[in-house]
């Protein structure tokens, strides 16, 4: 069956912690996901957008080459798309701040590793053969690179290699096969790509509309509405204290000549050493709230 041309399409990892954070974000944009997590498409009912399920290493050919206009994956996929192509044929629309995770050089506990140079003659069990022969090209270093599909880490206990290069999340994997971590190759998370290849005017339209969505709900992650009530001649020195506040707004008190109510987002964390310091800078009547919706 053909695409619906009308619709956006979006590739999604089919499957693990990745995919859920990623239909989680699609529907604090509002989507509303049709099917479940074994359907190889889902429609959203309330916007023309479908979403397609595939391997992980699949999702920057279905953008590259238009088959889907947008997609969610981890940066480590990418860059190995990336280092195989001469024009990969997306864009890096956002960084989504989940997916996080390491691409380390690892090695069986007791071996020695004095840096890159270590790695040179031997040889490093991978599944991310380009990205691994480019971080050795980077520090000058020759040596032999495996690739291998899954089990990474059990290659130094077969005898296979001496290194593996490996996604690392929270290092329980490589301490249960007493392997540890020595050098880091890629830093990882979640990733938004569109595609290049061009839109009709209507896609077009629809895009911008997901996009102001998408970009709102990263807007409001950590971020807080701040009030508060200052005199004006403690303003400059309030605002100087706002985290992350570009421009505050200032709105005169009835009847209280002089002073103002002072509202402003902050895209960084308030503690309360930020409140306090508000206090003592004049500040009074301070409210923090949480943000549930930012159209920017």
């Amino acid at each position: 069956m053909l695409a619906d041309r009308s619709r956006l399409h979006i590739a999604l990892q089919k499957s693990g912690r990745l995919s859920d954070q990623s239909r989680d974000l699609l529907r604090e944009t509002g989507f509303r996901i049709q099917s479940g997590k074994n359907s190889l498409t889902a429609r959203v009912e309330n916007f023309p957008a479908e979403l397609m399920f595939v391997r992980d290493d699949d999702i920057p050919t279905f953008v590259s080459d238009g088959v889907c206009e947008f997609g969610i994956v981890g940066q480590n996929v990418l860059e190995e798309f990336a280092a195989g192509q001469e024009e990969p044929g997306y864009e890096v629309l956002a960084e989504l701040g989940f997916g996080r995770c390491s691409l380390r050089i690892a090695a069986p506990e007791g071996t020695a590793y004095d840096g890159p140079q270590s790695l040179a003659g031997a040889r490093i069990a991978t599944s991310y053969p380009l990205l691994t022969r480019a971080f050795l090209a980077r520090h000058g270093i020759k040596a032999s690179v495996v690739k291998m599909s899954g089990a990474v880490e059990l290659a130094p206990r077969l005898g296979i290699a001496g290194f593996i290069c490996d996604l690392v999340s929270t290092g329980a994997t490589l301490e249960a096969n007493n392997l540890r971590a020595v050098d880091t190759v890629l830093e990882s998370q979640a990733v938004l790509i569109r595609t290049t290849k061009p839109f009709d005017d209507a896609r077009a339209f629809i895009a911008e509309q997901m996009l102001s969505r998408i970009n709102g709900v990263l807007a409001t992650k950590g971020s807080k509405y701040i009030m508060l009530n200052a005199a004006g001649e403690n303003l400059r020195a309030i605002a100087a204290l706002l985290p992350g506040a570009d421009a505050p707004t200032v709105i005169p008190l009835r009847d209280r000549p002089g002073h103002f109510a002072v509202h402003a987002v902050c895209q960084e964390s308030v503690f309360w050493e930020t409140l306090e310091k508000l206090k003592g800078a004049g500040a009074s009547a301070i409210l923090v709230v949480p943000i549930e919706k930012m159209m920017l």
